[in-house]
């Protein structure tokens, strides 16, 4: 009995910390567009000075016109001048600083700078792109629903009417707009967006300024990470996009920020804009399980394997070392997220308040027959498809780390093969032309021993522990043919196969045969794990179906009984706002100190050690440390700041985001999230959430006194 009511105890507080959580934080990735309806009041009495149309406006130039999506969202940015220029994230042009850096030309380990625009370097695949604006089409679309409705029906609604929304939306113009669903799909908003393909690499600190802790102190407080880069946009003359061109000019944004020099203190307001990927707060206690026991756990032990083979051969040659920085970069980012993910839903017992959450809900649609008949059957259908969906879901997240992120010749062998077998009928000397830059793009980075025993390692870890039902039909050659070798199976392959070998591509190229690419075992391999890949689907459409509605069902019911609240959807990629406060960084029950500086990161440093080595400082640094060359970058004291935290609520795809003051002024740059929080995207904690940033004023004292380009200070609208 006192169990029972202890137990009933630890509910009830778990309860009203929640619901004291929904009502007083400053949780919350807002739409831009709905700032003046549900935020600016309250952002104006924590210390914002601007209006909502300062912020979000379609009529002149505001701060979302300064903010930029790279690559459809992969990351963000913020434009800091009038010709162009924008800063993000080191990691975020990781990849692009990577396939500029050879042995020779190392930029990777010692930085890049351009100093004038003839040496500024393009980048072909890299995108940016800018909100235009955003409108609720939300009755539009569920005008045309039905409640018998099938979600399948529902789904071909959605995508009929957001078409044709879409195409008016961008009639007569270069533009790009998509309908995109909100809430489980009760609310929908059209996005216009403007995307430039011109854009060129201008600087990058070394990384051991941009990358400083690497892998060591990702995720982790205290930070004394440089990590940015700079990109300029260039268009075509008329100010429009246009791919690379020696024509192109400077774009000329409607906004750009200001700079800070005036500094942060405790308590100080701080928002961010940005595109963050993706979060799940909607998601079920059932959801949950699911994510710690699947995707988590499955991602930690593959890419834990991967990473180990990788590792292994960087560490004997800087070209392999090169070749692979970014891939492993990629990799091992979300390794670590999701083991700290795991981590922080077990400490804080997330699992619990979302049945609560859930029991509450539940006891609320019993209390009406309306609310009963409409709602009723949410949680059943949501418990019920994780449920029996587990097995799918399980060897679907093996699918994705084994298969399709795991040996590179897979996924390039598929996503070849159309392009090769039509130019084996064609002898198209364009396709031809378009295939050995997609050729030389993917060996470049490649080093076969990596993929093969990649390859040996994750067959052999798919096949153990996935049911024989969704093994790939390769296996069975493995079986019968190799006795169950996958060594002599990899070695078989990664001879014979042109995916795997840029000698026998080139010699495709010169003699296609349409025999030998149907019979190439890379090939082979790609279409039966395709296969699996579409089995698995299939088996999982009802069970997705159900899931789908129930959710939708589930987060209607919740918005409706919480109709006194403001709230803000999950995270899909689309331009968000959050604001908060810069202040001190509790941990363990420990606080530390909002912001560090260069004290603690030479102090960290280990200047004898390989450049390569993850705390590695670079001499002229501490040349720069010793001599307290700091310029006008210092605090008023002499010291100088390198990073900062704040409340602000972000997640992946808010890396590179401007960190921005009360006036609209650029005080920082997001990079990282907290080790403490990483339950955060299904369950947020104010408490313990942070965003982790370098101060702007380390982001210029790089530019100016380590590097010597000033120039490109110059150009920024400085505040001092």
């Amino acid at each position: 009995m006192i169990k029972r009511f202890l137990a009933l105890i630890t509910v009830f507080a778990l309860l009203q910390s929640t619901l004291l959580r929904a009502e007083g934080d400053d949780e919350g990735m807002w739409l831009p567009f709905l700032v003046q309806k549900l935020n600016i009041n309250k952002m104006q009495e924590m210390g914002c000075k601007l209006s909502a149309e300062d912020i979000y406006s379609v009529n002149k130039g505001s701060l979302k016109d300064a903010v930029i999506a790279l690559d459809h969202g992969s990351c963000s940015g913020e434009l800091v001048s009038a010709e162009g220029l924008f800063l993000t994230n080191h990691h975020c042009g990781y990849e692009e600083i990577q396939s500029h850096s050879t042995v020779e030309h190392d930029y990777l380990t010692d930085g890049f700078w351009a100093m004038t625009r003839a040496e500024e370097l393009p980048n072909p695949a890299k995108t940016v792109s800018f909100l235009i604006r955003i409108e609720d089409v939300t009755e539009k679309v569920n005008a045309l629903m039905t409640a018998g409705m099938t979600e399948d029906e529902r789904n071909a609604i959605i995508e009929k009417v957001g078409k044709e929304l879409s195409d008016a939306a961008i009639k007569g113009t270069h533009y790009e707009a998509s309908v995109e669903s909100f809430f489980k799909g009760n609310n929908f908003y059209l996005f216009v967006y403007e995307t430039f393909k011109d854009i060129r690499l201008v600087g990058a600190p070394p990384s051991s300024i941009g990358k400083y802790g690497a892998d060591t102190d990702n995720w982790m407080w205290p930070r004394h990470t440089g990590d940015f880069s700079m990109f300029r946009i260039y268009c075509a003359p008329d100010g429009k996009p246009a791919e690379y061109s020696t024509e192109n000019v400077p774009y000329k944004p409607k906004h750009y920020f200001p700079v800070s020099l005036k500094g942060i203190e405790k308590d100080d307001f701080a928002m961010v804009m940005g595109y963050p990927g993706s979060t799940t707060r909607y998601l079920n206690s059932w959801g949950v399980n699911q994510t710690m026991t699947n995707e988590n756990a499955i991602r930690i032990k593959l890419r834990g394997m991967k990473q180990d083979i990788m590792t292994k051969s960087m560490d004997t040659s800087d070209k392999i070392r090169i070749q692979y920085a970014s891939k492993y970069s990629r990799s091992s980012n979300y390794y670590k997220y999701s083991q700290g993910q795991n981590l922080g839903l077990k400490n804080l017992d997330v699992v619990t308040k979302k049945e609560i959450i859930e029991k509450e809900l539940t006891k609320w649609i019993k209390a009406d027959p309306k609310r009963k008949a409409e709602y009723g059957q949410a949680l059943k259908l949501i418990k019920a498809a994780v449920k029996q969906n587990n097995v799918l879901n399980k060897a679907n997240n093996y699918w994705l780390e084994a298969f399709w992120l795991g040996p590179e010749v897979i996924r390039f062998s598929w996503t070849s093969f159309r392009e090769l077998s039509e130019y084996t009928s064609s002898k198209s000397p364009d396709l031809k032309k378009t295939l050995e830059g997609k050729k030389a793009e993917f060996f470049k980075d490649f080093y076969q021993p990596i993929d093969k025993e990649t390859f040996v390692a994750m067959m052999k870890t798919y096949q153990t522990d996935i049911p024989a039902e969704f093994h790939p039909s390769f296996f069975e050659i493995v079986k019968n043919e190799y006795n169950n070798d996958f060594q002599k199976y990899a070695d078989d392959l990664y001879a014979r196969s042109i995916f795997a070998n840029e000698d026998l591509f080139d010699a495709f190229l010169k003699k296609p045969s349409s025999d030998v690419l149907r019979n190439d075992p890379a090939f082979e391999v790609a279409n039966s794990v395709i296969a699996v890949y579409q089995l698995l689907s299939e088996k999982s459409e009802k069970f997705d179906a159900d899931l789908a509605k129930g959710e939708r069902l589930f987060v209607k019911a919740l918005l409706e009984k919480e109709a006194d609240k403001a709230h803000y959807p999950d995270a899909n990629s689309t331009m968000r706002l959050t604001y908060g406060k810069v202040g001190d960084y509790m941990a363990s029950g420990k606080q530390m100190p909002f912001k560090t500086n260069m004290d603690e990161y030479i102090a960290k440093g280990k200047p004898t050690a390989p450049e390569t080595d993850e705390f590695y400082v670079h001499q002229r640094l501490i040349d720069l440390y010793n001599a307290k060359d700091y310029g006008e970058y210092a605090e008023k004291n002499g010291t100088m700041t390198v990073c900062f935290t704040t409340n602000n609520d972000i997640t992946g795809g808010n890396s590179g985001s401007p960190v921005i003051n009360g006036n609209g002024e650029l005080i920082g740059i997001a990079f990282d999230g907290n080790w403490e929080a990483m339950s955060g995207d299904i369950a947020y904690e104010p408490n313990l959430q942070k965003c982790i940033n370098v101060d702007i004023r380390f982001v210029l004292f790089i530019i100016d006194k380590y590097a010597g380009a000033s120039h490109l200070v110059n150009e920024m609208n400085i505040v001092r």
